[in-house]
């Protein structure tokens, strides 16, 4: 047994309610940052918080890194689609797991709901996503995100490393 499985929302293991609400939490807090964004910036409007970092309002109609973006106009019902099947399925996972599962599967399990809806959202709403966040390096620019994103991508290292640690455990 390590820390991480010791680590529980009421001291005898996690509620799937809990796991639920964190996804609510990422939910909330993407929506009222592209909220925000699109309120005080127009499409491409920026401002630098550091020299490698702007805050820019940009649209993306593809996937991850506007995977798909040239596309027309199809793409954005197959991502709602696989955002809403991947979320129903994540979601009756969380709601099976047994109440000592691991805090990584659960937690990454919850950061990834709530990412895969927050975008969603977008997607259905505007038929885009609200994209803000964007590092550069001299004048080499990394795709921008959101906190959904942000929420997909921790999510997803933290059931690598659930699955990581599961393997060392059966060895």
């Amino acid at each position: 047994m390590n820390v991480v499985d010791d680590i529980a929302v009421d001291g005898q293991g996690s509620r799937p309610s809990a796991w639920l609400l964190l996804s609510l939490l990422v939910v909330l807090a993407d929506q009222a940052t592209k909220s925000y964004i699109t309120r005080h910036f127009g499409e491409f409007e920026f401002t630098s918080v550091l020299p490698i970092l702007d805050i820019t309002r940009m649209h993306n109609v593809g996937a991850a890194f506007s995977f798909l973006a040239t596309a027309s106009g199809w793409q954005r019902w197959l991502f709602i689609g696989l955002a809403v099947g991947v979320s129903i399925a994540i979601t009756a996972w969380l709601l099976k797991l047994p109440r000592n599962a691991h805090t990584l599967l659960a937690g990454g399990l919850a950061l990834v709901l709530g990412g895969a809806l927050g975008n969603v959202i977008d997607r259905i709403r505007l038929g885009h996503v609200i994209d803000f966040i964007h590092f550069h390096w001299d004048q080499a620019y990394f795709p921008a995100f959101n906190v959904a994103d942000s929420a997909i991508t921790v999510g997803a290292a933290c059931l690598l490393l659930d699955a990581l640690f599961d393997s060392k455990r059966k060895i």
